[in-house]
């Protein structure tokens, strides 16, 4: 249909030994002439100042400057191949099976371009599939018991085309999310990111020449650049932490607990959820999707070298890190807050609206880091999830009053600027209290120890924190963005002493003091 065409769009035959090209054409393209082969144009379209270079279709067309066309191996586009330094598109999409090379994708990467890559760009595709199957095992069950027809299930199948579709897309929007804060966070995270990979190579699991991901020494130079890794590189690294952190959990009892009930229901369309319970509850894969949905969860939220990070961090399993994951997860009501964020697409800026991602980010590895090494209770998913969410329910209505008044500046502080930015109010509060929610399971911990009032406990705590100064030393340590690892180990280790020295405090003068009007001050 040539109506759809823009004013001196073509549609031409690349077996056409010359091809006039309308001067509108040629100008878009950035050809200098009008009449050209095929080969100059497609060349030139490679090479176009445009914002987007999508490749749909079969063969690789960009290589990296330093490999050759015997490389690629695709002799058919051998003649209209570019290289990444040539290409002058700010963004390339690749519905195509290797567009680009990998290290074409790393050099457009580090030369200024954003690209993910096949694997990222393509997943849709793979993840609908999976998800198509596994409706139809559920399905079969049902099918076998007589309580569907073969008929049935195909309308249903068709009923639910667009429920997939919005299931697919809304895991792919995290996917490619968690590569952008993965990308903005840069050279803070390449310490953990290169242990990461060290730890994938000493389980066998991760070949860096094969995946073309830098060599620790490589890494180093690329750190003493100011190169943090691209975003075809992290789309790696968050491939291996999916599938690892998959096996890690299937080896495990997480998936048994009920709790991740509601991970395995969120998996399958609603309708199909509601009328076929008993069939997904018996899936023979149950346990596999859950490990599914729950380490696309973690990582998407956490990012590739979360579960190490804090697996060195603590000396905890992997399932430990997943079991506490959940319990931040639901405890605090992240996903409501990540919809509330989700909601502000193209209408703030998007490095602000990653910004407010991050702040959800921080306070998932904070309080996550801290159930790490304080919360030894093998209590039930759901019993440590509601213990948190009661602390929160009591503490959170009076917090920003019992707070030090240093922290209230800095609160409202934090509160303008996200307001600023473009955050609506209600929303601008809740990512202000972030920094100090994750204080909330430490009160509760105080009130546990003394046998008291959480409220008091709160009191208490905020107390011994505004006699020691302790909101100034958190701030100044916030501001400490260390790149070596075991300067961030030091870092870490030094705030986690001064949190354990003011919960002991908190302790001693609740405990000694208990009578006393203000038992901090009396201490």
């Amino acid at each position: 249909d040539k109506t759809k065409l823009s004013e001196g769009g073509v549609i031409v035959s690349r077996s056409q030994k010359s091809i006039t090209l309308p001067p509108a054409a040629a100008a878009a393209i950035g050809l200098g002439k009008t009449t050209a082969s095929p080969v100059e144009i497609m060349n030139a379209i490679l090479k176009a100042p445009v914002d987007l270079l999508w490749f749909g279709g079969i063969g690789t067309y960009l290589r990296a400057s330093t490999e050759t066309n015997q490389d690629v191996g695709d002799r058919a586009n051998d003649a209209i191949r570019v290289t990444a330094l040539e290409v002058r598109a700010k963004v390339i999409g690749e519905g195509a099976n290797l567009g680009a090379t990998q290290r074409a994708r790393i050099e457009f990467g580090l030369n200024g371009g954003r690209c993910n890559s096949d694997a990222i760009d393509n997943s849709g595709g793979v993840n609908c599939s999976d998800v198509e199957v596994n409706i139809k095992i559920a399905l079969a069950s049902a099918m076998r018991k007589g309580a569907l027809t073969r008929p049935a299930r195909n309308k249903l199948l068709a009923e639910m085309t667009d429920d997939v579709s919005a299931l697919v897309l809304s895991n792919n929007y995290e996917q490619t999310l968690a590569l952008s804060l993965a990308r903005k966070r840069g050279l803070a995270d390449i310490a953990h990111q290169s242990r990461f990979m060290a730890a994938l190579e000493a389980r066998g699991l991760l070949d860096r020449t094969v995946e073309a991901l830098p060599s620790p020494a490589a890494l180093a130079e690329r750190e003493a650049r100011g190169e943090p890794l691209t975003r075809a590189e992290l789309g790696v690294l968050l491939a291996y932490a999916k599938i690892a952190l998959f096996s890690d959990i299937v080896a495990s009892d997480v998936p048994d607990d009920s709790h991740f009930d509601r991970d395995l229901m969120g998996y399958f369309p609603d309708r199909m959820a509601k009328k076929y319970a008993a069939e997904i509850h018996g899936h023979r894969l149950r346990r596999e999707i859950i490990a599914r949905v729950v380490a696309n969860d973690l990582v998407n939220r956490g990012g590739p070298s979360f579960v190490n990070r804090l697996q060195e961090a603590t000396g905890r399993s992997a399932a430990d890190v997943v079991r506490t994951f959940a319990v931040v997860r639901d405890g605090f009501g992240l996903p409501a807050l990540y919809r509330q964020i989700d909601a502000l697409d193209n209408q703030i800026d998007g490095q602000v609206q990653l910004d407010l991602y991050q702040a959800v980010s921080r306070l998932t590895y904070v309080a996550s880091g801290w159930y790490l090494k304080n919360d030894t209770s093998t209590a039930p998913l759901g019993q440590r999830i509601a213990e948190l969410q009661d602390a929160r329910k009591a503490l959170e209505p009076n917090l920003v009053s019992l707070l030090p008044a240093f922290s209230r500046e800095r609160i409202e502080e934090r509160r303008h600027g996200l307001s600023k930015g473009g955050a609506p109010e209600k929303l601008a509060e809740q990512l202000a209290l972030t920094d100090v929610a994750g204080v909330v399971p430490d009160i509760a911990l105080t009130a546990r120890t003394a046998n008291a009032d959480i409220v008091v406990a709160a009191k208490a705590f905020f107390a011994v924190s505004d006699a020691f100064r302790i909101p100034r030393v958190e701030d100044a340590a916030r501001s400490i963005a260390p790149s070596d690892y075991y300067d961030q180990l030091a870092l870490s280790r030094a705030t986690d002493t001064i949190g354990a020295a003011r919960r002991g405090i908190a302790v001693a003068a609740l405990t000694g003091h208990a009578k006393a009007a203000d038992p901090v001050t009396a201490w």
